[in-house]
């Protein structure tokens, strides 16, 4: 067998699911506890006794959680053994203002892992909401609508509800494994197209002020970091055809319209509803996500708002580098563009309701 052929192999693990036959509820759901909640409110407490700190320099040291604390350090093991995804559940929304849930959920992620930025703009936590009739060219995690199936560059993705849209916009994933191995039934010569590199074109400041590299070579499937890893990129290839970067061939083509397709499958994906105050996490290498569409309010600060982590954990092997879009390079260049206190909801709202205003005047 060539290399190539050798590599197409069938998934297996927990990680292999279909989502027409499991219930999140069941096998991925989570509540916590008084107890947990109490450790929580403590945490929470001495971190803000501590005035002022950014979240660069958070620790988990700065929100500590004895019992939660060890569970929240076992979960990346977790979500490598186990389905890859894990709903919590329990927090008591209404209790915290915004800017203490921010705080909440960025101490609960630097106990599972390092926080990571999230483009050229250099937040650790990100805003998901629909800001496309403010910002130009906003990408998917500010526009509105349905999201198609993709990954992150990361190894876990975390979402935050903090208000809920008027109605829809689930959360939507897929087995990554279940997807591969359908193709390799199906369609093998269109799975060996996602083995091999297709060029990409990142976005130019998230290039520009990161590594300096432009243009990638990106294979969507890999098992170089010793088990199967899927990368989604989304529309980092189309960017390369539109930018006269790259020509696609037909077979690329085929087989990335292949994988969206059967991950559109009713079979194949689960819809979890993300209420307020529920934090999701996801194992980016094993799981897509996507969302589905919903109905927003026009008033920003009524809108649709989820809060992101990516987060990098140190146990895990490294992603295969021609498979992640974004380096160490990246974020070191990315951590230099941030302003003080950027990510803090209260602050973040209130610049987008006046910008707003001011397009509106």
């Amino acid at each position: 067998m060539s290399p190539m052929t050798d590599k197409l192999i069938p998934a297996e693990g927990a990680s292999l699911w279909l989502g027409s036959e499991i219930d999140y509820r069941a096998v991925g759901l989570r509540v916590l506890s008084a107890a947990d909640v109490a450790e929580i409110d403590s945490a929470l407490g001495h971190f803000n006794a501590l005035g002022g700190v950014d979240l660069p320099a958070l620790t988990r040291a700065m929100f500590p959680l004895d019992a939660l604390g060890a569970t929240l350090r076992r979960l990346g093991d977790a979500l490598r053994d186990g389905p890859g995804f894990l709903l919590l559940r329990g927090l008591p929304r209404e209790r915290y203002g915004l800017d203490d849930l921010a705080r909440i959920y960025a101490g609960i992620g630097a106990h599972i892992g390092r926080l990571l930025p999230q483009s050229h703009h250099g937040e650790l936590l990100g805003h998901v909401i629909d800001v496309s009739d403010i910002e130009r060219d906003a990408r998917g995690y500010h526009a509105g609508g349905a999201q198609n199936m993709h990954t992150d560059t990361c190894d876990i993705v975390s979402l935050m509800c903090i208000r809920a849209a008027k109605s829809g916009g689930a959360s939507r994933i897929v087995s990554a494994a279940a997807v591969h191995n359908r193709m390799l039934e199906e369609r093998p010569d269109l799975l060996e197209q996602l083995y091999r590199p297709i060029t990409c074109r990142r976005w130019d400041l998230d290039a520009e002020l990161g590594s300096g590299v432009l243009i990638k070579q990106v294979v969507f499937f890999s098992r170089a970091s010793g088990s199967l890893s899927c990368n989604l990129s989304g529309s980092y290839p189309r960017r390369a055809v539109e930018h006269g970067d790259a020509v696609m061939t037909r077979l690329q083509q085929e087989a990335l319209d292949e994988l969206q397709r059967l991950a559109r499958s009713p079979e194949f994906y689960l819809d979890m509803a993300i209420e307020e105050g529920d934090i999701q996490f996801l194992n980016n290498r094993v799981i897509l996500h996507g969302r589905t569409a919903y109905q927003d309010s026009p008033a920003v600060a009524q809108r649709r708002h989820l809060m992101r982590l990516w987060l990098e954990l140190s146990s895990w092997p490294s992603l295969p580098a021609n498979q992640g879009m974004h380096t160490a390079d990246d974020h070191r260049g990315w951590l230099r563009q941030r302003t003080p206190f950027m990510e803090v909801p209260s602050r973040y709202l209130a610049a987008m309701t006046s910008r707003k205003a001011e397009l509106a005047a």
